[in-house]
């Protein structure tokens, strides 16, 4: 093998013993030479430039033991030296030359020499890839981050659950840009608990995310109980009063103790292996409805300006959906608990007829709406039942629920036939100009002459429950609904023997997602129920047998028979 002496200085053969010697030092491109044993023989200026290192400090070593930062897939040479097949080989690492890019990276490919006296050497060129890795990767995360954000609008608010909408913003963050999520919500109702002190803010823990080992953290922070309340200068108050991100990447102890209310508790996020924390706030409409608190840890890096606009981005979007599902469930409570209100229990009928009734609000992807039951004695021991289905959704439908309550019992109270009450009712609310239609159903019994007379505005039959516990659907003409101020009803009377049952519900009772109504309400009749007992022991396993408690929309249901003679 050659002897190519490396001046001290300069590092470069002498002579003609290297081949185009001009080219290779004047190139750019890194060359090294390398024995068998893959130590230096040579390097170039530009590897020299390149790796901050003195060409004489390569003669005779490893790139191990010159640049120990770097790594190379020595085993790749080792075949070129077998096969003499060149090879390409990445190199990866830091040099002593510092770079805005942090970790370096070439791509070189390596030939075998064959020397004349019958040994080989490697010759390696290479060039720096590292700022196409780096766009490259910042391609890929821009990708990764806009996906992300698509994600959101599918993957976050797919109900209208404060908590549901909670939990999937924490999936949809934690593992993916933070080690740890957890939210918190404003709180305005403090109905469970006394009021925070004065100047405090209220927030309810609700949802969190962490990796396995990391639960506990979730659990302690702010305290054992469900809330937190926030005094001002706490760096979480100051991002929801402020509207901004708070950010603490490599935070100190100091830093730490701004984000807790309990300094002490810094000692959680070093346990936890914390470095870095973002407090994002969750802002919709100009007011603060919750915050985000992210955390990464370990190896993970710090917060970055991409990671604050991506995660500003999420938490705008959840803002959103959360204060949607606040305003539903605002709106759902007040129906609920006006609808419960007016529901609470019918009127008190004849004392010859008991009544039992339930109202069963879906509770899932609709609001209560204007479902309404009534019983209201007549004279002659005569029971004016009522089921009524105001159409729509929502406290506007169980205000008009109210109202056309409230303006059939007026109605009622002349005693007339049910098609008359019907038609007068119809014509009124058409006259006063209520925007919402209704159906209803009005059933009259009479205990003396053992009938019920009945009459439908375009609402379901009502089903006879016969004392061998055999269901019967009552098919009767059905009208236009109320509101119309069409008219044209029409009564039908049938026979109610003693210890009969008459059933009167709502659509909610039988409706189901791809079959026809008349089909669901034809079904009742393969049901078989004990008419024995009290009603509502009777309801409960109806209901119960039905839609094993699962409903697709709210259900009203109202069960009257004659009391037995010795009751």
């Amino acid at each position: 093998m050659p002897q190519w002496h490396i001046p001290e200085g300069d590092g470069f053969p002498e002579g003609d013993g290297f081949p185009a010697r001009q080219l290779v030092e004047g190139t750019l491109a890194p060359v090294v030479v390398l024995d068998a044993r893959l130590r230096h023989l040579y390097v170039n200026p530009a590897w020299v430039k390149a790796s901050g290192v003195p060409a004489a400090a390569f003669l005779g070593r490893t790139l191990g033991e010159v640049l120990p930062d770097l790594q190379r897939p020595d085993d790749v040479l080792f075949e070129v030296l077998a096969d003499g097949q060149p090879r390409e080989a990445t190199i990866s690492g830091t040099t002593e030359v510092p770079s805005p890019l942090g970790q370096r990276l070439w791509r070189a490919v390596y030939h075998r020499v064959d020397l004349p006296e019958g040994d080989v050497c490697l010759c390696g060129i290479g060039v720096e890839i590292s700022n196409l890795r780096r766009y490259l990767d910042d391609l890929e995360t821009a990708h990764q981050r806009l996906a992300l954000l698509d994600a959101a609008a599918t993957r976050v608010g797919t109900t209208l659950d404060i908590e549901t909408t909670c939990q999937e913003l924490v999936d949809l963050l934690a593992p993916s840009l933070v080690d740890m999520a957890a939210v918190g919500i404003v709180e305005e109702e403090f109905t469970s608990a006394p009021p925070p002190p004065p100047g405090f803010l209220r927030l309810r823990k609700v949802r969190g995310s962490a990796p396995p080992g990391m639960e506990w953290l979730l659990h302690q922070l702010g305290g054992p109980g469900p809330y937190v309340d926030v005094p001002r200068g706490v760096a979480t108050r100051h991002c929801l009063d402020s509207g901004r991100l708070w950010l603490g990447n490599l935070a100190s102890d100091e830093l730490f103790q701004k984000v807790t209310v309990d300094p002490e508790r810094t000692k959680l996020f070093r346990a936890a292996g914390i470095h870095s924390l973002l407090i994002a706030p969750l802002i919709t409409t100009g007011r603060p409805v919750g915050v985000t608190l992210l955390g990464r840890a370990g190896a993970s890096q710090p917060f970055n300006d991409d990671d604050l606009v991506t995660i500003q981005a999420l938490a705008d979007r959840a803002a959103l959906s959360i204060e949607s599902a606040r305003r539903y469930s605002y709106e759902h409570t007040m129906a609920l608990e006006l609808q419960r209100a007016l529901l609470s229990e019918p009127r008190t009928p004849h004392p010859a007829v008991e009544v039992a009734a339930r109202y069963i609000p879906s509770g899932r992807s609709v609001l209560v709406g204007g479902d309404w039951y009534d019983s209201i004695p007549l004279t002659d021991s005569r029971t004016l039942l009522v089921m009524g289905d105001v159409m729509g959704h929502g406290f506007q439908a169980a205000v008009a629920m109210s109202q056309y309550r409230s303006l059939l019992r007026t109605i009622a109270a002349s005693g007339t036939s049910v098609d008359k009450i019907l038609g007068e009712f119809d014509r009124q609310v058409a006259q006063l100009g209520l925007d919402r239609l209704a159906t209803c159903l009005l059933a009259i019994m009479d205990p003396r002459a053992g009938t019920c007379t009945a009459a439908s505005a375009g609402h379901l039959p009502p089903a006879a429950l016969r004392p061998d516990g055999s269901i019967e659907i009552v098919w009767l003409p059905a009208g236009p609904p109320i509101g119309t101020g069409l008219g044209g009803y029409e009564s039908f009377t049938v026979r109610m023997d003693h210890g009969t049952t008459l059933l009167l519900y709502t659509d909610g009772l039988v409706e189901r997602r791809g079959t026809d109504i008349d089909v669901s309400v034809q079904a009742l009749e393969s049901l078989s129920l004990s008419a024995d007992g009290p009603l509502d022991d009777m309801l409960d396993t109806f209901l119960a047998r039905l839609a094993n408690g699962a409903y697709e929309d709210d259900v009203a249901i109202l069960a009257a028979r004659q009391r037995a003679e010795n009751e």
